[in-house]
């Protein structure tokens, strides 16, 4: 049986993980869902979140397992994971992206999301009222995120999201061929993602050759409207 770290994405929780968790856990699997500094239940203050304070919750958790895990980053969880591996290559495994980031050595994640032309997001980021933060319109978070899921879970998303602190956005990851670079990677595209389009998820993909690609028909959220899927592709890694 496998360790799963599952990383929520920008805005997110934990939360986003309760269907998915149940049925990993149900195979044997161990799942660890945390909530990243400032989201969910954590009470950190966005003004002190930066990438190394996500990227250092994420390494305490991996320290604290006795074997390699299966990193799993969903949207700007993946410039966390990739900056993660960097870190903490020996207590990886596997490297999954789901429908997220893959920052260059010395690329931010914000220099990502510049090439997301297609996405309806840009023209919809709106500062927040704690400085140094933003979010997304809530007119266009079911047609961003959601666009597959059920009523029940764009209310509990619209309740649980957080403003999202834009520094860590800004931070470019340092990564190298001999940490990063050695661990499998996986890239789940959807293709339904209004948020990520199909062709801003290839494009960041194609421009890591050599991991194995799974296609998922959902939208940016196949954690909510198709978990028993998204589960069984976790699972058979």
């Amino acid at each position: 049986m496998s360790t799963f770290v599952l990383i929520h994405g920008g805005c997110h929780g934990a939360w986003c993980w309760y269907k998915v968790v149940p049925l990993l856990e149900k195979h044997g699997h161990t799942v660890i869902a945390p909530d990243l500094p400032s989201h969910g239940r954590d009470k950190t203050p966005v003004s002190a979140v930066t990438l190394q304070a996500y990227v250092e919750a994420v390494c305490h958790i991996l320290d604290a397992q006795r074997e390699p895990v299966v990193l799993v980053g969903h949207s700007m969880g993946g410039g966390i994971i990739t900056q993660t591996a960097e870190y903490r290559p020996d207590k990886i495994k596997t490297l999954v992206y789901l429908t997220a980031l893959l920052p260059a050595n010395g690329e931010s994640m914000g220099d990502v999301l510049r090439r997301n032309t297609a996405s309806v997001l840009p023209s919809n980021i709106v500062p927040a009222a704690d400085p140094g933060a933003m979010m997304v319109r809530e007119e266009v978070l079911t047609e961003a995120f959601y666009g597959d899921c059920s009523a029940e879970d764009v209310a509990l998303a619209k309740l649980s999201l957080v403003p999202q602190a834009t520094a860590p956005l800004r931070t470019p990851l340092q990564t190298s061929a001999a940490n990063f670079g050695r661990i499998p990677r996986v890239f789940i595209e959807c293709r339904r993602d209004q948020a990520h389009s199909l062709s801003f998820q290839q494009s960041v993909y194609t421009a890591f050759p050599g991991q194995q690609v799974i296609t998922m028909d959902t939208s940016h959220s196949p954690f909510f409207s198709a978990p028993g899927e998204l589960a069984a592709h976790l699972a058979a890694l």
